[in-house]
């Protein structure tokens, strides 16, 4: 095994310092509202952020940082500009900043504050991997954290969380192999039922998650 694929799995772990268990992506304003029930609820609407949301569009702008020639500024400008909402940007942008600061401190690398997707990508580039398997992981912690939201969040018992979780491993593997073909042309997103839940999460008067 490479020792910087155990080393990515260590950065993308729930335990790395990044606070990602204090954000929903929106997922909590659906769930209050009834938009989203039960497992399938839960797998239908993660499977759609992938493909067709923040995923697939994570995805583009992870690999895009991967490259050796990639611009980690203009990369995080152009991240900054694809947020949606405050949250969201809050989202990533504090996550990215708290990733950058745990893995310079562990490394003695110098990593900027960045969103998230392009820190990973800044981070993980001297590690050797294939893109497809940091895009591959990285997907897979975004999915693990919004399903252990809806398991706090609604009545979603371990064994079901754990099942909407693999059943979303075939899209995950399919966006990992795509990503690395991908340009920033193909950057978009038609997610609008979890972009509106997004912007609704930031009225909410009772919330548990930043977003």
């Amino acid at each position: 095994m490479k020792p910087g694929l155990l080393t990515l799995v260590q950065w993308l772990s729930p335990s790395f310092p990044t606070g990602g268990f204090a954000y929903s992506h929106g997922l909590e304003a659906a769930i209050a509202s009834g938009q989203v029930v039960g497992a399938d609820g839960v797998r239908r609407w993660l499977g759609d952020v992938l493909v067709l949301g923040a995923g697939r569009q994570d995805a583009i702008l992870l690999a895009q940082s991967l490259k050796p020639i990639a611009d980690h500024h203009a990369l995080d400008d152009l991240t900054r500009a694809l947020q949606i909402s405050s949250e969201r940007l809050r989202e990533t942008l504090d996550q990215g900043t708290a990733f950058a600061r745990t893995v310079s401190g562990l490394t003695g690398r110098d990593l900027p504050p960045r969103c998230l997707p392009v820190a990973v990508g800044e981070a993980a580039r001297p590690l050797g991997l294939a893109a497809a398997e940091v895009v591959g992981l990285y997907l897979h912690g975004f999915a693990s954290n919004l399903t252990s939201v809806a398991m706090r969040f609604m009545p979603l018992g371990q064994a079901e969380g754990q099942g909407v979780l693999s059943d979303l491993h075939p899209i995950i593997a399919d966006l990992a192999a795509q990503a690395p073909q991908w340009q920033l042309e193909d950057l978009g997103s038609s997610a609008l039922g979890a972009d509106l839940a997004a912007m609704e999460h930031e009225t909410m008067d009772v919330r548990i998650f930043r977003t």
